[in-house]
């Protein structure tokens, strides 16, 4: 364990307020904190002096890839991890279309396993659903496991899930969050069979959205919504990607009280399909980026609390398997490592509050997924910290990307923006560029009253 030190005199930014403040830090959690200018501290503390910086609570991410095990040559958890913890990312979800898929509890606790050993951040990992693995998904301990995941729609991994007799018990017997992909796989087959046979192998990356439509995208989370009021589910859709889809959640009912919840991923705030031209299939994902008016209308959805968390679905595929023909290209991109400066980015262009960042990006996804003791700066919670300069101007480029694919679909981009120092458990595992590799994170809790 650290030893205790205070980080001197930050602009603190939680639970919608800015205040300076000295944060005590003691046996990985927060001691105390300390309101005001230049206090009288202890000589025997190590001091982390922050004027000018801003201290927010470690980013929770509730949707990555890292690939380990089975697809070790594009990500591993230690390579993802330590790009995450170098963006601001304390906490990660991770999810089951590895190979082999996770669906049952023993490959399930083997990936546990895995990021014990290896993982720089905190880690959870969501238990898998096929057509027939409903015995093992209701072993699932909700203490111990951010939830269950639910691919409604085929990605990476083909672990779709279409039977409806499934897809009911699903809904109607697992007590804990289900978190689903949501785009109607019918609709899908139909379109890419109407573009394959006009374009053929000279396909384009701008046919994606065609394709993977926001019909598509629209017909399935309206199933998804529908099945979880039937039964009363605790249902966390993925990834929205159009405007029309944010009409289906509540922005009246207190996050605690939500039964039915949204995220939205920073590629889906940050691009639109007039990028396509220019990134290609560096920006294809599932679902698809959409036009700019489904980009502002998420925003707005944000802002207004229709829309709970900001994630990444950071995804990575090597620089080869990109390069191929669209229609070949898988779909996915790293995002960890620059998703909070992107999002602190879109502060200095007044789009969205300082505030609200954290809140979307700390604060909910620790209240929705119900983690014990982390998401916020309060005395007893985990010491999960992140130190940025809001005014410290850099240009994502080959040199400065950790990921182990070695691309950004944001490189040449500049961002104002830069994460200092990234605190796990009380560990400073990152300052100014350099990485303390001998940290591990631990294993995320969660409460079930």
């Amino acid at each position: 364990m650290a030893a205790p030190f205070v980080i001197r005199q930050a602009t603190v930014v939680n639970e919608n307020q800015q205040f300076l403040a000295d944060i005590y830090v003691e046996n990985g959690k927060i001691k105390k904190i300390v309101s005001g200018k230049d206090p009288a501290l202890d000589k025997n503390i190590e001091v982390i002096s922050a004027r000018g910086l801003y201290l927010l609570p470690g980013v929770i991410d509730d949707q990555v890839h890292f690939r380990e095990p089975g697809l070790e040559y594009k990500a591993d958890i230690f390579t993802e991890s330590r790009a995450a913890v170098a963006g601001g990312i304390t906490s990660y979800m991770e999810m089951p279309n590895t190979r082999p898929p996770v669906l049952t509890q023993k490959l399930l606790e083997e990936k546990y396993a895995l990021a014990a050993e290896k993982s720089l951040a905190n880690y959870s990992f969501y238990m898998g659903t096929s057509n027939d693995n409903l015995k093992e998904v209701l072993k699932t301990d909700p203490s111990r496991v951010c939830g269950i995941k639910i691919f409604m729609g085929s990605s990476t991994g083909n672990m779709l899930v279409d039977e409806e007799k499934t897809l009911e018990a699903l809904f109607s017997e697992v007590p804990m969050l289900m978190a689903t992909h949501c785009e109607d796989e019918a609709i899908i087959r139909k379109n890419y069979s109407a573009y394959y046979k006009k374009y053929g192998p000279d396909g384009a990356p701008w046919l994606h959205p065609k394709i993977r439509s926001a019909e598509a995208c629209l017909r399935s989370s309206e199933k998804a919504a529908r099945l979880a009021r039937k039964y009363g589910s605790r249902l966390h859709i993925l990834h929205l990607s159009t405007a029309a889809e944010t009409a289906l959640f509540d922005n009246h009912i207190p996050l605690k009280e939500k039964k039915i919840t949204a995220e939205v991923c920073v590629h889906h705030l940050w691009f639109s399909d007039k990028d396509y031209a220019e990134k290609g299939n560096r920006m294809k994902w599932n679902p698809a980026v959409k036009t700019e008016a489904d980009r502002d209308g998420l925003l707005q959805a944000v802002l207004e609390n229709r829309i709970d968390v900001i994630a990444t679905d950071h995804a990575p595929h090597t620089k080869e398997e990109k390069q191929r023909p669209y229609f070949k290209a898988p779909s996915g991109g790293p995002m960890v490592q620059h998703a909070l400066p992107a999002m602190l980015e879109l502060v200095k262009q007044k789009k969205i509050s300082l505030e609200k960042v954290v809140e979307k990006m700390c604060h909910h996804p620790a209240i929705l997924f119900r983690i014990k003791n982390r998401g916020f700066i309060r005395p007893g919670y985990a010491a999960d910290l992140v130190l940025v300069d809001l005014n410290a101007p850099w240009e994502v480029n080959s040199s400065n990307i950790l990921y182990k694919c070695r691309w950004s679909p944001l490189e040449g981009t500049r961002l104002h923006a830069q994460v200092i120092s990234t605190f796990v458990n009380g560990n400073r595992v990152y300052h100014q560029g350099e990485i303390n590799e001998n940290i591990r994170g631990e294993r995320l809790l969660f409460s079930t009253d």
